[in-house]
Parts: structure tokens; sequence; C-alpha cells
């Protein structure tokens, strides 16, 4: 970035507008440690103006009442003006937080977009309206838009959850607060521009940067009738505290400590080509990382050294070079909560099989070497608990009944993934791990399918129908007898 980049103004009800207050956001490139961007602190003012602004697009139906075509065709503007420029949002958010431009291309860039085109699929084929026949009589079942959501997105991939929350709240009819974070508010103004110059009309979306304390009250709003957030598990349970004082609906997409299960009989090649990436994607910054890898005793050392060199081989630097496979931490405690972790697992006699500390040549930047730490067991910290960084535990097990022991022996059920000879085997190990989302000798999630957690990494689910469903309420009319 050649320059610094500026905002003085907020999205508030679709229009640029002056900020209540006077305190300002600085965005820190993780690689270089210097000030690249500012932007307004959005203040509890701002909020009321900007739920305001939605109360009242919403209630008067000028976005709600649309129908449905209408609503989509704006919608397929914003998705097919994010195709256009989607390399230039990737390229911004890789210098906010640090993804690697090759890879974030993907997941920053057209992986968003394609939540955008999922979910007008969606839309379209949704049922909004049908008849039954009731146990007394006819009845006419209604789903209608929920009303003001609150949507608040994380650092690690913020267009891409922006998108599974603005998505179906927009074409379901809501109206919207998109809530972003500090480490990221650049990319979010060029998403204001794009639904500004789609069609939107005034009211139905606000963005606005802030910290915890104006999240809190954006939650907790009487005005707000949904909340849907992605972020940690502590921060999502004081969402749920805040916003069921209000009744507010909830959608949480929060954490998860993933398992790779490798099967005796896995191809490594394929195996370790198929989990490495998705160990350290996002620099370790991803909620569905496989973060935990088991594998059977019996081919243990192979494996371990497979999985090293993969480790070792990884390109570390400048995320903008398209040599470079891991980046910068998004910010200086990120890394160093990487830092404690990688103490912590040494402490509780785990063993460093590659990295373990920032790289010698990167004498500037949040960098941690790609970090795989070797004869974990499942009680230690470091397969509990969520590090968000470049840090991996390698777990032994006996026989497949102590695998999934150790798969489901977690507080969180987010993701997962099974490497095997026999697909059918893959798939019933799948059934039998408690986890939202997992894949069979692959890693993916679909936009057209439910996404989310069990246990504490979340409730409710994002994407596909089910996604789709959570913004809509449910009515029930009753109708008089025929005849």
């Amino acid at each position: 970035m050649s320059a610094l980049v500026e905002y003085e103004k907020l999205y508030i009800g679709g229009q640029l507008a002056a900020p209540a207050g006077k305190d300002t956001i600085e965005v820190v490139s993780p690689h270089t440690e210097e000030v690249i961007g500012r932007v307004p602190h959005a203040s509890r003012e701002d909020v009321d103006r900007a739920v305001a602004a939605a109360r009242k697009s919403f209630d008067s139906g000028v976005w709600a009442d649309r129908p449905l075509e209408e609503r989509i065709e704006v919608v397929t503007r914003i998705k097919d003006a994010f195709a256009v420029r989607y390399e230039e949002i990737s390229r911004l958010i890789s210098q906010e937080n640090g993804t690697p431009i090759t890879a974030g291309a993907m997941m920053q860039g057209l992986a968003s977009m394609m939540v955008w085109d999922a979910n007008i699929n969606i839309a379209r084929d949704f049922t909004y309206e049908e008849r039954r026949q009731g146990a007394i009589g006819p009845i006419l079942v209604r789903r209608e838009p929920v009303g003001v959501v609150a949507a608040v997105v994380p650092w690690n991939v913020p267009q891409f959850t922006a998108a599974a929350k603005l998505a179906p709240a927009l074409l379901s009819g809501c109206s919207a607060i998109l809530k972003v974070s500090p480490e990221t508010p650049l990319d979010a103004y060029l998403l204001g521009e794009i639904c500004a110059e789609a069609g939107l009309p005034d009211g139905v979306l606000s963005i606005l940067p802030a910290d915890r304390e104006v999240s809190e009250y954006l939650v907790g709003h009487p005005g707000v009738d949904k909340v849907s957030f992605t972020g940690s598990v502590a921060a999502g349970k004081r969402v749920m505290e805040v916003a069921s004082r209000n009744l507010s609906r909830v959608t949480l997409e929060l954490g998860g400590k993933s398992a790779a299960i490798i099967l005796p009989d896995a191809d490594l090649d394929a195996t370790v080509a198929g989990i490495g990436p998705f160990a350290w994607m996002i620099n370790g910054q991803a909620c569905v990382a496989q973060t935990r890898i088991l594998a059977p005793r019996s081919r243990y050392d192979e494996i371990a050294e497979r999985f090293a060199a993969y480790a070792s081989g990884l390109q570390v630097g400048d995320p903008l070079d398209p040599a470079t496979e891991v980046g910068p931490l998004v910010a200086k405690r990120q890394q160093q909560r990487s830092l404690d972790y990688i103490a912590i697992g040494q402490e509780e006699g785990a063993k460093v099989l590659t990295g373990g500390g920032r790289p010698e040549a990167l004498d500037k930047g949040w960098y941690v070497e790609p970090t795989l730490f070797g004869e974990v067991s499942n009680s230690m910290r470091i397969a509990r608990e969520e590090i968000f960084g470049p840090v991996i535990s390698l777990l032994p097990y006996e026989d497949e009944a102590e695998a999934l022991r150790i798969a489901n022996d977690s507080d969180y059920g987010l993701s997962g993934s099974v490497w095997t000879g026999d697909t059918e085997r893959g798939i019933e190990i799948a059934r039998r791990v408690r986890t939202g989302t997992f894949s069979v000798n692959t890693f993916s999630i679909d936009m057209l399918g439910p996404f989310g957690g069990y246990k504490n990494s979340g409730v409710g689910r994002e994407f596909g129908p089910e996604g789709y469903a959570e913004y809509l309420e449910h009515k029930m009319i009753h109708l008089p007898m025929e005849g």
C-alpha cells in the first residue's frame, strides 16, 4: 500500500455520514508494523443512528415488501460487482490481516463471491408460503423476514463472514447493521461502495467499525431483532447473554479444535497434501483449521516425519508475495499468544518437531514459524484450547475406537476430516464424530449445505437452506374450513 488509506465518514443507512464522535481506528500492517489506514471509530450514538435507519427501512417495507425477484436483482448486482473487484478486495485484506495473497484470492475473495451467489440460488428456490391440512383445519404457513439484523464479523475472513450474514439477511428482506473488526475495516468500505451502487434503498445497510464495547451495545440494542455473530467462544457467550435481554434471535459461529483422523490405510502423499494447507490455513487463524492431527501409533513416526517436512518447507514471509504460504499473524497480541502456547506445550512435555519460534530472517512483523508438536496427549492445553495461530498438534492413537474418543473429547465440534483408503469406512467415521461439518478424504465448506457447530462451536447454522431460514420467522395462519 503506497499511501495511507483514510476514511472520515461512516456508512449509516447506506449514506456516508459524519461520525458522532472523534475517535479513530488505526489499521496496522502485520507485515511492516506500520499504520496503513485510518477510519472513524463508531460510537453508541452511531449505533443508535444505524439501528434507527434500519428500523425505519424495515418497518416501512421499502425493502422487505419488494418482490423477491427485485431483491434478487439488487443482490445479484452486489455479487457481480464483488466478482469484478475480488482481487482488489483480497489484496486489501492481505494487507490488513496477513493472509497470503495466493490463497487469499480464493479464501478472501472468490469464496466470498460464491457465498453471495449460493444464497441467490437458495432464495430463488426457497418455499416462503405453503398450505397444509392441519389437525383441525387448513392452515397457511409463511416465512417472513425476522427484521433488523446485527451482523458482527471477525478479522480473519471479514468478507466471507459478512457475505454469510448479509446475503441471506438482504435476500430475505431484512435490514442490517454490519459491525466490522478494528483490524480489518478498510475492505468493509469497498463493500459499502458496492452495496450503495447496487441500489440498496436508504436505511437497509449500515457498516460500523468498532471495538467490543460498542459491539456489545449493538447486540443488546432493543431495536435489533436478530444477532449473527462469528468469533471466539467467550465473546459468543457474552453475545448470547446480552441479546437474551431482548429475546433477540441469535446465531453463533464460534471456535474449533478440529480433528483430522488418519486411518492406517491412508495414502500418505494424498493425506499430507490434503491436510497440510487446512492445518496452517490463514496462518493458523481459522476456526475450521485441522489443528489436531490424529495418527495411528503403527505409522506415527512416518506420519510425524512427513508432516514435519511439510511444515518446515512452508514459505514464510510477505503476504503480498505470491510465493508466500504463511504470513504474519494479525496483531502482536496474536503472535504472543502463539508463542505462549508453544512454551506451554513444551512445559507439558510435548515435543517440537519443527518451528517453535519466530523466523530468524524476519526481524519485523508479527510472524511465528509453522509449528508442529509431536507426542501430544489430548489432555494437554495445546490439544484442548483454540490457539488461533500456526501451531498444530500430532496425537497418537492405538485403534479406531480411541481415535473416535479423542476426536470427540473436545469442548468444540465445528469441523474435522478422515483420511482412508476406504471411503465407506470414512463415512461411518464421519457419522460418529460430533461436529457440524466433516470431510472424507478432502476438506471443504459447501455454501449450499449447513455450516455450524456442536457444543461450544456455536448455535444455529449458516449457508444452505438451513442457514437462510435463520433470517426468517414462521407464521401460521388458520383458514376457514372449506365447504
